[in-house]
């Protein structure tokens, strides 16, 4: 089996990261690793099969955006047999960029907090 790219802790570079985390499919895959949205306050950063996911883009595409987040050194990428999962490399990141995921994450939720929420004054319903 071919082995998959994961660069080393101190390989992992904060542009890479940045540039992965910027495109909102890859940013909203670590958000559902993270289980940031879950209502609880501390993530969990479970593994999950990335055929898990719920998602509407081609798997092509999704395999894409998982292969930039893995060679950004966001997340690690596990075969078992026909089977991948993929874990935040929470550790990595924190070690190289202390606080640096949890900063985006909690700025994610807040953004989409802000977003989702009716503006003040409007109404929920017509009168």
């Amino acid at each position: 089996m071919r082995q998959l790219y994961h660069p080393a802790r101190d390989d992992i570079m904060l542009t890479e990261v940045l540039y992965a985390l910027s495109d909102p499919i890859r940013l909203q895959i670590v958000v559902d690793l993270a289980g940031a949205l879950a209502g609880s306050a501390e993530q969990s950063f479970a593994e999950k099969s990335c055929g898990t996911f719920e998602t509407s883009i081609a798997k092509s595409t999704f395999s894409h955006h998982c292969r930039v987040l893995r060679e950004a050194g966001v997340v690690r990428n596990r075969p078992v047999g026909t089977y991948n999962f993929l874990s935040i490399r929470h550790d990595d990141l924190d070690a190289r960029f202390p606080g640096l995921l949890d900063a985006i994450l909690t700025a994610y939720q807040l953004d989409q907090t802000t977003h989702n929420a009716p503006e003040e004054g409007a109404h929920t319903h017509p009168r």
